[in-house]
């Protein structure tokens, strides 16, 4: 099932299938691209950051940036 960053559950896997053009330059640099496999850390209350960890790393991305990008979660 696809959804958007924002909207993964604590725990939940998945891997990233499309990233919004403007927003590749930027989360390239944190280890998110098309085809890494990430998993949602922690996850902030009405409109706050979340962490997902990237290759062992844990990264923080604001709500728009996550609303950018679409992963596919195993189910």
């Amino acid at each position: 099932m696809r959804k958007k960053l924002s909207e993964m559950d604590y725990g939940e896997e998945g891997v990233v299938k499309s990233i919004e053009g403007d927003l590749r330059n930027k989360v390239a640099g944190m280890g998110i691209r098309v085809g890494v496999r990430l998993k949602m850390a922690t996850k902030q209350p009405i409109k706050g950051p979340v962490v997902v960890t990237v290759d062992r790393y844990s990264v923080s991305l604001g709500l728009g940036i996550a609303d950018g990008i679409i992963v596919e979660v195993e189910e």
